[in-house]
């Protein structure tokens, strides 16, 4: 029953700034891990980032390393993407995600809406 809520995309110009946040709907919450995908028009559903829950270790698509930073709040249960220069390419529906272990998603939130302008 639980859910994860995204907040934070919009319409931006390439090279602005953008902060996706993703909470569960209930506080009592526990996962393996967090992180985000991301699914472009008319492609697939692509990893992005993902932290653990515990250790804080990190996991990055190679391309968005320098870009991208995930975080997150253990005390608000949230997760947090901060994307910087974003470019056109960015453009896509991110959509946070809950992992029981490696690879293996529990839950997914409805997504969010990103979109970079040229």
């Amino acid at each position: 029953q639980v859910q994860l809520v995204e907040s934070g995309g919009g319409l931006v110009h390439a090279g602005d700034s953008l902060r996706l946040s993703c909470a569960p709907s209930e506080r009592t919450f526990s996962t393996y891990a967090m992180g985000w995908f991301r699914q472009a028009p008319g492609k697939e559903r692509k990893f992005v980032a993902a932290i653990t829950w515990t250790g804080t270790s990190t996991y990055y698509d190679d391309s968005l390393k320098g870009r991208f930073t995930i975080s997150r709040d253990n005390a608000k249960s949230t997760v947090y993407l901060q994307m910087n220069s974003l470019k056109p390419e960015d453009t896509a529906v991110y959509l946070c995600a809950s992992f029981r272990a490696t690879m293996d998603v529990a839950f997914w939130g409805q997504g969010t809406q990103v979109t970079v302008s040229s």
